[in-house]
């Protein structure tokens, strides 16, 4: 499992809705990316919630962008007139994560829009397992693009490593706030959802998605010195999650009901 790596040729605009005011910007390879920020204010966690959770939608066979690390040159910022993006490209000089473009795709409304009941009841599944406080009504970070729905934005998840020091965690605990889940109205088969799913994920999965996150992102005053034994925890965070998914899966039947 490899995430290919591009160089920021241009950077393009700001998108000012994002609270980590993220960019699209135009790639080496002549590709638009909507750039993740190292140096935003949510911290490197969230791109490694970004990387993780959605490497873990890709396993699951979720449609979302394809991510890519990229490399940014602080010597961008000579050329940007707004103080804050040229303060921002300077504190994330160097490797950064992206989700690739997707052009005229529009912001999903759940009032106007579908989503098959077993394709919803899959997403809840997935953000209630990584443990996703933000699909909400309010910030559904859902796109709709040709027509299906694309998901995108999961630096809020995986929400207990903020402050983690690698030790146990309440893996198996419930996901209460799955109830503001803007997709749980449709997501009629959720203990289907978790037949479907549950399977697709083994420790070598883990394994292998942890291998793709940088060290540098992984070492911090709040962390393991040893990035493996970081990556140890968090695959073990995920095997405990799966193993006691009862909780998670109930609470969001319940929540429905």
């Amino acid at each position: 499992m490899t995430l290919r790596t591009v160089n920021v040729a241009r950077y393009v605009t700001p998108l000012r809705e994002g609270g980590s005011l993220p960019a699209i910007v135009e790639g080496d390879d002549d590709g638009l990316y909507v750039l993740k920020f190292r140096g935003a204010g949510q911290g490197v966690k969230a791109l490694v919630a970004e990387l993780v959770a959605g490497e873990i939608a890709r396993k699951l066979g979720l449609p979302i962008p394809e991510l890519v690390f990229v490399e940014l040159d602080a010597e961008l910022a000579r050329t940007e007139p707004d103080p804050e993006i040229q303060e921002l490209i300077k504190a994330s000089d160097g490797l950064n994560l992206a989700l690739d473009y997707l052009p005229g795709a529009i912001n999903f409304d759940p009032v106007a829009e579908r989503v098959p009941g077993a394709l919803a009841s899959d997403i809840v599944w997935f953000d209630a397992f990584t443990s996703n406080v933000d699909r909400s009504f309010r910030n559904p970070n859902l796109l709709v693009w040709h027509r299906n729905p694309w998901l995108i934005d999961h630096g809020a998840a995986l929400y207990f490593h903020h402050g983690w020091d690698g030790s146990p965690t309440h893996a198996g605990s419930a996901f209460p706030m799955i109830r503001e889940h803007v997709l749980l109205p449709q997501a009629d088969d959720i203990a289907g959802a978790d037949a479907r799913l549950s399977g697709k994920l083994t420790r070598g999965d883990f394994d292998a998605i942890l291998a793709l996150v940088p060290d540098a992102w992984l070492v911090g005053a709040d962390t393991p010195a040893d990035p493996t034994e970081h990556r140890a925890a968090y695959v073990e965070h995920f095997m405990q999650r799966l193993a006691q998914r009862q909780r998670f899966v109930e609470e969001a039947i319940h929540a429905r009901a």
